[in-house]
């Protein structure tokens, strides 16, 4: 079995769109802004795909670069816990990648959002699925 279905699902073109935590035990963020212009990631929580209660979810202690190209290795940052990820305008810093955990959202809050403030890509990998079996079974990423 494929690891789509079994282990993770994943969407596409995800910036500043709610991704649900109901059906997932945490959720990874792979974002990507070419051209070492530098980004800013913020993250924010809500109860519902609406918006409902949005508030900016101060939980990110740690996150990873690279070029996103294949050549390098990725590189750990650490910070204190904030709603936001800072890349560096600097080709080792075109992508980053940091995860959500279901626990770290308040209570009655099960939805995130990552939305870049220039043009990045978000990509949403939920993992730690509770359900499995053929991703054409998945529930929508969203829903």
């Amino acid at each position: 079995m494929e690891a789509l279905g079994r282990t993770v699902n994943a969407q596409y073109l995800m910036d500043g769109r709610y991704i649900s935590l109901k059906n997932c035990q945490s959720v990874a963020f792979l974002c990507y802004l070419t051209g070492a212009a530098g980004d800013t990631y913020t993250l924010v929580e809500a109860q519902d795909a609406s918006g409902t209660g949005a508030q900016n979810l101060a939980t990110v202690t740690r996150y990873h670069t690279n070029t996103g190209n294949g050549s390098d290795a990725w590189t750990l940052h650490a910070q204190a816990a904030a709603a936001t990820v800072t890349t560096a305008a600097a080709a080792t810093q075109n992508c980053a990648w940091f995860e959500v955990d279901g626990a770290e959202l308040s209570a009655g809050f099960n939805y995130v959002k990552v939305t870049s403030t220039g043009a990045g890509i978000v990509i949403a990998v939920q993992h730690g699925l509770n359900m499995q079996g053929n991703p054409g079974n998945l529930t929508a990423i969203g829903v």
